[in-house]
């Protein structure tokens, strides 16, 4: 319960301009060159800050290197302190993915293919975040923001969809491209019913950065091995495939603590003072 509401906390935190989803218009105040830790679309009416994948895709060409330097180092400081738990408590669009899940029908989440599909995130992040802005530019020498332009579902969700809605100069011009990202949306939303978080498992960019800090991060999950009975209830409860046992600050881990509620023998822990201990023991 506490992390749906959580959950809930950061949805509205990240997207409180709520008169931007009466007027359709976005929200330009000083608030918005702030990098949420979320994946939370900049064009969204009711964010207050900037998504740090779209904003990392704006900078890449960007002539003021102190901002992409800031972009970069927002990013890596959310991945050392918290790893993905950004993506298990914080994120609003893992929460809709979260909910989706619930509906009872029959579920998939041991597929073939499935492992082989978790390195897409990583094609999604070199191909369309990194390379492809760098290399395809606007007229004006911007890098062009292909991942948002041609796959991003939060995007269509929390700025299409809503700016159409309320915007009759933006409903007039929609085309192929906003169809496009609708039926992206819906596939991604579909899924999410039978397949526990398919975007944060396959397509994720920023998922696939927060995942290689888990190991890392100054917040971290544990397992004592001394108290552990190897009852395998750990594994059977991870909704994200991870091996909880022998891997369990692997980077698909989104520190949702399902594990940590069913171990019989309270094996399982996490949170930052057992690391902050660990590093001061070492130095």
């Amino acid at each position: 319960m506490m992390k749906r509401i959580i959950q809930l906390i950061s949805t509205v935190l990240f997207n409180g301009y709520l008169v931007g989803f009466a007027k359709g218009s976005i929200y330009m105040g000083g608030l918005k060159v702030t990098c949420v830790p979320v994946l939370n679309c900049y064009s969204c009416p009711g964010a207050l800050g900037s998504c740090p994948i779209g904003s990392l895709q704006g900078v890449l060409k960007s002539k003021n290197s102190n901002f992409s330097f800031y972009v970069l180092g927002s990013i890596m400081l959310f991945g050392i302190v918290l790893g993905r738990v950004i993506c298990g408590f914080l994120c609003p669009f893992g929460f809709l993915q979260d909910l989706l899940y619930k509906i009872p029908l029959k579920k998939h989440n041991e597929f073939k293919f499935d492992k082989q599909l978790r390195y897409l995130k990583y094609v999604v992040l070199v191909v369309l975040v990194i390379l492809g802005p760098m290399f395809i530019t606007n007229q004006f020498g911007e890098g062009d923001p292909l991942f948002c332009k041609w796959l991003c579902p939060a995007g269509t969700l929390e700025a299409g969809i809503p700016l159409a809605i309320a915007n009759d100069g933006i409903r007039g011009a929609l085309g192929f491209m906003f169809s496009y990202k609708v039926a992206i949306l819906i596939v991604i939303l579909l899924l999410s019913i039978k397949i526990y978080r398919p975007f944060c498992k396959f397509l994720c960019p920023l998922g696939g950065i927060y995942g290689l800090f888990n190991r890392f991060s100054f917040y971290q999950m544990s397992v004592d091995h001394n108290t552990c009975i190897n009852c395998n209830r750990c594994i059977e409860a991870c909704k994200m495939n991870v091996d909880v046992i022998n891997n369990i600050n692997s980077a698909e881990c989104i520190r949702c603590g399902d594990c940590v509620k069913v171990c019989p023998v309270d094996a399982i822990d996490s949170g930052f003072v057992k690391e902050f201990n660990k590093i001061k023991n070492e130095g």
